[in-house]
């Protein structure tokens, strides 16, 4: 039977081999999909190229793409140049991945071809006779500044055309000294005069990228078509032999096979070796400089949208594998155009992650390219060694070691670490001459004696004949000469006997020597970032969470469940690593990885999953981490050494020849060698492969090892269930990892704008779900301690995810943008409309938008609730440089404001403005799309967020406080002269003077972040300067937020406790939203301070009504203790405020008080009210009576150090000028026995005393032994922890 190419393919090391070119038949063409543009000459003009052939005529495995083939292989389509022009042969590779997300490589060759077809060159002489005509009466000037400098408009539509349009006529090839090509400087084409050439391309299709064999085999054969003689073989027998009879090297194995003139090798890692990476990473390296490499590879982990730019596709297919090969072990998940048409540019507005490749024209400017979307862009301008980061992006962790690190290696490989300072080697222009230099070595003398070949050894004379014929290489030999360098191959085959190659090492050739070279860079760089990820991710298992019993029922629930404890993953980590690992663990690239481990249970493992599980336990047998664990040391690579001589032993020593290429059963006459064109090849011989059973068999078993493989990567699917499911779990972005490059037509750009439009429906509700459980998880655990908001790191990157995905839903289908953020610009759209519209109806903008917040405290005016004016606010911070800045703080305070979804749809609301900036298939025209996910937003109305005041900590913001009296039981007017000063945990106000009897004022101070205490006072000045103060109301102007700091007590002298001044503890009040949705989902409330019946009750007033039993009193000072305790175990940035546990209800102070007042004697008949205070002044009294008569002498030395103390804190707070009245005193005594560590110190000192049975009943709990013993173990818990007071309450306290 006749072994058909498609039997052995997937063990074939290439699968097709291709010709692009100019198809005479149809003639030229324009390209009207990659942005013709008449101004410019015809040479400089884009026509379609055709696939000319294909060999063989498909693959069952690898089914022949031609439109991608063709798009890929010539992404500009067909170019002309003349006899003037450079005519330097390219080389570029591309890869076409498939929906299931495997890839096969293509590697391209492309070469300049006279025109022989006289029809093609008079239809060019045409063309350029219009062109010149049409210039000459457009132009009566030299149109080298005309019409190309036309302004760019900023719609999207212009990008094609504003690409051309840079190309103006003074740029053309740079070969050509700068000459203007325009029409009028008699420098076209004319067809008598000038010789046309056209570009053609050889491109081979593998299954895997061995980009250094593939170059060098397709310039071998073009060096034969360019050759004075003819190859030593038919084209055919080359191309036949790399289709049919090469196989791919077994993984851990070198191959060796032969191209035209000398054979070529390649290698392929084990399997516990890092995956093959053929592209040179030190090329990336060298364009980009470490630092900006490192930094775009942040870019990548976090899934930002990466944009790389340059004139020359290979460095964009160099810089875009290499920076997605040392993600190992993790993958790239979404869209990966390396090398993207001209034809394809609607796709830079995919609102998904995605790393693309855009051709740059010669000359063109940066700032002329439109992008849809920028805000979370990674703009990497390769050719001129400069990247542009998003903005907000955290640093990859120790990277100052990491890029010393990689520096150390580049530099002993003698490569500089910083970018694009050597002299940059043109695109491949010396391709074909190393090849020739190659020529004067090698085994040519080997292939030409070789028996096997079916050559005979005679033709040796030729060959030499050939190489001494060549001017090229007789300038090459003689300057190998002048440089030292022996050609002993040619000498010895001149001498007519087989020399021993002395010229390269160990009897190689450079060029070898130089893929050696690359190979261990390539294989090094790689290994320093793989132990990076070993390092950060050594105990990544112990947080994976699996609880399902087997794959199915796995797959089935695989959206509802969490598989990864990220929390306690991230407490684990060193605190410099955060903000990094905080982003990573939430991206697609990560979750799969958590996937591919959660199935290694059922399942063989992923094959990146395989090596680095191998790695972590091959470290753990090492090293033991135990103690090291949450270290934040860098640890540098030790597999370097091992793993760059893995490479070098494979290609020092062949494993496996190839067949040598060998005349086949051909047509005699046919194929003619005809120097410089490229011949027709005869398809049938080149149509299907050999019989031999060495493929047979060969292929059996890599068809069984490819099935398994493609097991493991689910490529192949149980059942339709498990399809289906693997599907939904892989993600959103996933179905739209590769857009189809082949089809154009207008309704599948609709069905993947469709899957985008309703991937970012998935993701909101996603994030909006993620970030209500992150919020209402926190404040179950806390259950009702409400200070439970997720400040700090997670909520950040969870909203600043947010803030990403909505400005990628507002850049979908955009038409209209100005600045980098979609967002904001819609915003100043709709801005400059609502004022236009202000202006002429001369009333505020209030028509029906302007719906008032409800009345949510007494004494403050309702805050209007309007788009506009929380832009305003946002528009006056000066600390905010960029739109994009600005579209994020906008976010956050409106989210902060409980607005975010009703400001969304007042937005949206006005429809002809976003007609008029969006495309038809835009997300936010679609309606119920838009509905569900301003509904979801609406959910993020149910917790409490201070994303805007936290993060935004310099700003002026402007407040206003309202003081709130009791007028039933004081005088509503006071005479004397009221003061205020508000703290929060930022700052104070200091002290503000309050006009009399107006009792309200705003003040603008730097943020003070959330309120915690306000210090209220006045000078008790004049006849009525007694005032009862019900409570105070202080509100965030900008984010609405309000807090009252209840009081309920008098301040004057010579009534209460006489104080002038208190202390008063804030509590925030939940704003009592009446809009749809919002109701009946708020957080618990916070802790506010003790209400003012309390207060009464307990301190002034002799209310027997509720008295706390002892049980109860001790249980509220545990409880107080133990909430302070668990203030200090939270992460210090989600800790809240200190003082609302020490003094607000339920707190210490009010627990100890409770305690102080059971069975005080506190009222007298006919007498004022006596205070613990006044106690305690009795104690300070008889100790400071008894150290003068000398009895405390006896008291054994600590407790004598105590009453020291005691009377020290205690005269200190009566000596303040400060009038806080006596339970003010106690407040103050009490946080400062905390703080200094005394608390536990002092009771039983007071417990002790005489003065006790004076004030004390018999049953007070001060009187018990028991008690007070177990009291002071409780309060020394409290010695453990930082306690810092407020300056609110320290001030004026000398100690």
């Amino acid at each position: 039977m006749t072994m058909s190419g498609s039997g052995s393919a997937p063990c074939r090391f290439a699968h097709y081999f291709i010709i692009c070119g100019i198809d005479n038949e149809t003639g030229l063409e324009p390209d009207a999909l990659a942005g013709e543009n008449f101004d410019q000459s015809p040479l400089k003009r884009t026509f379609k190229s055709k696939v000319l052939t294909h060999y063989p005529e498909n693959i069952e495995c690898s089914p022949f793409d031609q439109d991608a083939v063709n798009m890929l292989c010539m992404p500009k389509g067909l170019s002309f140049r003349t006899q003037r022009d450079s005519r330097t042969p390219q080389f570029h590779s591309f890869l076409i991945t498939r929906e299931d997300g495997s890839r096969t490589y293509g590697f391209v060759h492309t070469f300049y071809e006279e025109v022989t077809s006289p029809q093609i060159c008079s239809a060019m002489q045409t063309l350029h006779q219009m062109h010149q005509a049409e210039h000459n009466t457009s132009a009566h000037n030299c149109p080298s500044s005309s019409s190309s400098s036309s302004s760019s408009s900023s719609s999207m539509d212009s990008l094609a055309s504003s690409l051309d349009e840079v190309e103006s006529p003074s740029s053309s090839s740079s070969s050509q000294g700068g000459r203007r090509s325009c029409g009028c400087s008699g420098e076209g084409y004319d067809s008598v005069r000038d010789t046309l050439y056209v570009s053609k391309a050889m491109c081979l299709i593998t299954p895997m990228p061995f980009m250094h064999a593939c170059k060098r085999f397709l310039s071998q054969i073009h060096l034969a078509v360019t050759s004075h003689q003819p190859p030593p073989l038919p084209l055919e027998s080359y191309v036949y032999n790399i289709l049919y009879e090469v196989p791919l090297p077994p993984p851990g194995r070198s191959l060796k096979f032969h191209g035209v003139y000398e054979p070529i090798l390649c290698q392929r890692p084990g399997v516990g070796e890092l995956p093959l990476a053929d592209f040179p990473l030190g090329e990336a390296f060298r364009l980009l400089g470490v630092e900006n490499l490192v930094q775009l590879f942040t870019c990548v982990l976090l899934e930002m949208q990466i944009l790389l730019y340059s004139q020359d596709y290979q460095r964009l297919m160099v810089v875009a594998e290499g920076i997605t090969t040392l993600l190992f072990p993790f993958q790239w998940q979404h869209v990966y155009v390396p090398i993207l048409p001209a034809s394809l540019l609607h796709f830079l507005d995919a609102p998904v992650p995605y790393l693309m490749g855009l051709q740059s024209k010669e000359g063109t400017d940066r700032s002329k390219l439109e992008l849809p979307q920028e805000a979370n862009l990674c703009f990497v301008d390769v050719d001129n060694h400069c990247i542009e980061l998003p903005e907000d992006f955290p640093q990859f962790p120790n990277k100052t070691e990491f890029i010393q690190e990689l520096s150390e290696v580049l530099l002993s490989f003698g490569l500089s670490p910083v970018g694009g300072n050597t002299s940059p080697e043109p695109a491949v222009s010396t391709q074909s001459s190393t090849l020739e230099k190659d020529l004067k070595s090698t085994s040519l003398s080997e292939l030409v004696d070789d028996k096997r070949n079916g050559n005979l050894g005679g033709e040796a004379l030729d060959m030499l004949e050939l190489l001494q014929g060549n001017p090229t290489l007789e300038r090459l030999q003689a300057l190998a000469k002048r440089t030292g360098v022996k050609v002993a191959r040619l000498e010895a085959l001149a001498a007519g006997q087989k020399a021993v190659g002395d010229e390269g090492v160990g009897g190689r050739s450079p060029v070898e020597e130089e893929e050696l070279r690359n190979a261990k860079l390539n294989v090094q760089l790689r290994e320093v970032f793989a132990a990076r990820f070993a390092t950060m991710f050594a105990d990544y298992e112990s947080f994976v969470i699996q609880n399902s019993p087997d794959l199915e029922s796995w797959l089935t629930n695989r959206e509802q469940m969490h598989n990864f404890d990220k929390a306690s993953f991230l407490s684990d980590q060193p605190e410099p690593y955060l903000p990094f690992l905080s982003h990573f663990i939430e991206t697609q690239m990560f979750a799969t990885f958590i996937d591919n481990k959660i199935m290694s249970q059922w399942e063989e493992k992923e094959p990146l999953l395989r090596v680095f599980d191998g790695r972590i336990e091959k470290a753990r047998l090492y090293n033991v981490r135990a103690p090291s664990l949450r270290s934040s040391v860098y640890q540098k690579c030790t597999f370097l050494k091992e793993s760059a001589q893995a490479i070098e032993q494979r290609l020092r020593k062949i494993d496996h020849t190839a067949i040598h290429p060998h005349l086949l059963n051909m047509k005699i006459g046919q194929g003619k060698y005809q120097q410089g064109f490229f011949p027709k090849l005869q398809a049938d011989v080149l149509a299907s492969g050999p019989t031999n059973k060495w493929s047979n068999r060969t292929c059996s078993t890599q068809r069984r090892v490819d099935r398994h493989r493609q097991q493991n990567e689910h490529l192949v699917l149980d059942n339709d269930l498990k399809e289906k499911y693997m599907q939904e779990a892989r993600n959103l972005g996933k179905n739209l990892r590769q857009p189809k490059l082949s089809d154009l037509s207008p309704a599948v750009i609709a069905q993947t704008n469709w899957k985008f439009v309703e991937g970012l429906l998935k993701e909101c509700k996603m994030k909006t779900k993620r970030m209500l459980v992150e919020k209402m998880g926190r404040e179950a655990v806390e259950l009702g301690h409400g200070e439970a908001n997720i400040t700090g790191l997670e909520e950040n990157t969870l909203i600043a995810s947010l803030c990403d995905l909505l400005e990628r839903i507002w850049s979908h289908g955009l038409l209209v943008k100005q600045g980098k953020s979609a967002l904001w610009s819609h915003l100043l759209h709709y801005q400059a409309r609502e004022e236009k519209n202000e202006l002429l109806s001369e009333s505020p903008v209030s028509n029906g938008q302007e719906r008032r917040k409800p009345e949510s405290s007494v004494g403050l005016p309702a805050l209007r609730v309007s788009v506009i004016q929380d832009m305003r606010h946002i528009q006056n911070m000066g600390e905010i440089k960029t739109d994009v800045g600005r579209a994020r703080a906008w976010i956050r305070l409106s989210l902060e404001k409980k607005l975010l979804s009703q400001h969304l749809k007042q937005l949206l609301s006005n429809q002809a403005l976003t007609k008029k900036l969006y495309k038809r298939y835009a997300f936010l025209r679609c309606e119920e799309e838009k509905e569900q996910f301003l509904f979801h937003l609406l959910s993020l109305n149910a917790v409490d967020y201070f994303c805007f005041t936290s993060v935004f900590t310099t700003i002026m913001i402007p407040y206003r406080a309202v003081i709130i009296p009791i007028k039933k039981l004081s005088n509503a007017m006071t005479t004397s002269n009221p003061w205020l000063c508000v703290s929060g945990e930022l700052g104070d106000s200091g002290t503000l003077q309050i006009t009399k009897n107006v009792l309200e004022m705003t003040f603008d101070r730097q943020n003070l972040g959330k309120l915690t205490t306000v210090q209220l006072g006045h000078d008790n000045s004049g006849l009525l300067a007694k005032w009862l103060v019900d409570c105070v109301m202080v509100r965030n102007e900008i984010t609405g937020h309000t807090y009252k700091f209840p009081c309920g007590r008098w301040l004057g002298k010579g009534v209460d406790d006489g104080s002038l001044e208190r202390v008063l503890i804030g509590e925030f009040v939940v704003p009592c939203n009446d809009d749809e949705g919002g109701r009946g989902a708020k957080t618990p409330p916070l802790q506010r301070s003790p209400s003012q019946i309390r207060r009464i009750s307990i301190t002034s007033l002799t209310g027997r009504g509720n008295k706390p039993t002892t049980v109860q009193i001790q249980e509220s000072i545990g409880e107080a203790v133990n909430n302070i305790i668990k203030h200090f175990h939270k992460p210090e940035k989600e800790r809240g405020s200190l003082t609302v546990l020490l003094c607000g209800e339920g707190g210490l102070v009010w627990a100890l008080e409770q305690f102080f007042q059971h069975g005080f004697r506190s009222a007298r008949i006919f007498q004022k009210n006596v205070f613990v205070w006044d106690f305690y002044e009795r104690v300070v009294a008889f100790m400071e009576n008894a150290d003068q008569i000398g009895d405390l002498q006896e008291i054994p030395e600590p407790l004598g150090l105590n009453c020291e103390s005691f009377c020290r804190y205690v005269n200190a707070v009566n000596n303040m000028p400060r009038n806080i009245g006596k339970d003010g005193k106690f407040q103050l005594l009490v946080c400062l026995g905390a703080r200094d560590r005394l608390l536990s110190q002092w009771l039983p000192l007071l417990a002790k005393c005489p003065v006790i049975t004076r004030m004390y009943e018999e049953n007070a709990l001060l009187r018990d032994k028991l008690t007070v013993s177990s009291l002071v173990g409780v309060l020394e818990t409290l010695n453990d922890f930082p306690i810092t007071l407020e300056t609110s309450f320290t001030k004026s306290v000398e100690l």
